[in-house]
């Protein structure tokens, strides 16, 4: 259903950390003008976890009406609690967003079967297409192949984020999984390697900041043409690299701010980017060819 360089789109927010709206509707067209193939909203780069249900939900609706149809729109709507999970996927099905994307539990470390059983409960209850999101370094769960195997048979679960890092969980998770399911990496470092390796695509950080040449890339990889795809991420490595010098999103927030993009709100406990980390970022940014 989704393919190529799908944002993990961050959300704008004034100096005191309310949202900025008309930041986010720039934000949505400065995508759609660069090719971007998909939005993710309110995922974990859109600072979800320290969003309101009601600040959540008006992300996902700013972002639909603001696209308009033009390309799709996925809501991250994961949770630690089932029923919470269900409420806002529910929500982000009435809002009209193509798809949901899933966060594995986190904190309370469930075992497989209790993910199993997570996740099996969002898609009964919900009848919109759902993307499982494994990460974890961030959850402490590891949402492993056997279990996504299991769950590719629930015909509205349509595919995984795979943010181990690793890349023979492509094939692992195909010769487990049904017919046409979907694998993304959710490591932009990885992203050429992933696709070739079988993968559709990334939802990605470095696109926030270099949406075209990602766009670009997953195309060439899609292709086929490794040449053209490994030649393009000689301009993102870089980036891939220095926009997670401290936790997500707080460096791709600093550099959209350089950029121009958005101003500099963050919610705590996030801060702003530790000043001694700023060239660094600079610098990616003109390696890229995106700073003006």
């Amino acid at each position: 259903m989704f393919s190529g360089s799908m944002v993990a789109l961050v959300t704008p927010m004034q100096a005191d950390g309310a949202l900025d709206v008309d930041s986010l509707r720039k934000l949505v067209e400065f995508h759609i003008s660069q090719g971007t193939d998909a939005i993710v909203a309110v995922g974990t780069t859109g600072e979800s976890a320290t969003l309101s249900v009601e600040e959540h939900c008006d992300v996902i609706r700013l972002v639909v009406e603001q696209v308009n149809g033009r390309i799709p729109v996925i809501a991250g709507t994961g949770a630690n609690s089932t029923s919470e999970a269900i409420e806002l996927t529910q929500s982000a099905k009435d809002l009209g967003v193509d798809a949901v994307l899933l966060v594995a539990p986190y904190y309370n470390k469930p075992t497989q079967q209790g993910m199993y059983l997570h996740f099996k409960a969002i898609a009964e209850a919900v009848n919109i297409p759902q993307i499982l999101y494994n990460v974890p370094g961030r959850t402490a769960s590891d949402l492993l192949p056997e279990t996504v195997g299991r769950l590719s048979e629930l015909s509205n679960i349509i595919g995984i984020k795979e943010a181990t890092g690793d890349v023979s969980r492509v094939q692992q998770i195909k010769q487990l999984s049904r017919e046409g399911f979907e694998l993304y990496t959710g490591e932009d470092a990885n992203t050429v390697d992933f696709i070739l390796a079988g993968g559709q695509g990334v939802i990605s950080v470095t696109a926030n900041v270099a949406p075209k040449l990602m766009h670009e890339m997953c195309q060439a990889a899609l292709a086929g043409d490794e040449t053209l795809a490994r030649e393009i991420n000689l301009k993102l490595v870089a980036l891939h690299q220095f926009l997670f010098v401290e936790s997500n999103p707080i460096p791709v927030k600093w550099a959209l701010n350089e950029m121009r993009l958005i101003s500099s709100g963050i919610r705590l406990p996030m801060t702003v980017l530790s000043e001694n980390y700023h060239q660094s970022v600079r610098d990616a940014l003109n390696t890229a060819g995106v700073l003006n």
